[in-house]
């Protein structure tokens, strides 16, 4: 399973990705309108993957951060709900607001969304009320100190089974206080911390 694809960004519109690995080798990754912004002017991106494997072919989505992927897979796993209409929902409405949509049973707000019914939205809202309050917005937060380190940091101590949440807030002090800390240094320090 692809956990996310690191690259040089080939071709960009507002619904693909096209990106380039070290290897020589390009994926085709399906995105979303945020994921697009988040990505124009750079050269080079980290995408976070989901895979979809059907009989009659093997499509890529890609995500700006793991957030997004979450509400992605969130949205898929409701009944009626394809990875097309998760795509548009997203693009239609971002993190934050789609949780705060769902979380307070904004039928109205989920209609407007190009190809969903109210029956659809009802049970958007009704499957994903309670899970949606699971996905952390914290993981989405970019700053200064987060790097190549803090994200192999990140994901060693989610690895050895500690708190995502906690790891998050642990290494953000550590890589604000040293930015160029090396990743051993900061997992130390930061399973010291929690």
């Amino acid at each position: 399973m692809i956990e996310y694809i690191k690259g040089t960004i080939a071709t960009l519109t507002p619904t693909q990705a096209t990106v380039e690995t070290a290897g020589g080798v390009a994926y085709l990754l399906n995105i979303t309108l945020p994921c697009y912004t988040a990505l124009q002017g750079h050269q080079s991106c980290r995408l976070y993957v989901h895979e979809a494997i059907r009989d009659d072919a093997w499509v890529l989505y890609g995500f700006a951060d793991e957030t997004e992927r979450a509400l992605f897979r969130s949205l898929i796993g409701v009944s009626g709900v394809g990875a097309a209409t998760a795509i548009i929902i997203l693009s239609s409405l971002q993190g934050d607001e789609l949780s705060a949509v769902i979380a307070g049973g904004d039928v109205r707000r989920l209609k407007a969304i190009k190809g969903i019914g109210a029956k659809t939205a009802e049970r958007i809202i009704v499957d994903l009320r309670d899970k949606i309050k699971a996905v952390e917005p914290t993981l989405s937060i970019q700053t200064a100190a987060r790097n190549d380190a803090f994200d192999e940091a990140f994901a060693a101590l989610t690895i050895l089974g500690f708190d995502k949440k906690a790891s998050e807030k642990a290494l953000t002090a550590i890589f604000k206080a040293e930015p160029a800390l090396r990743v051993e240094a900061a997992i130390k320090k930061a399973m010291s911390m929690m």
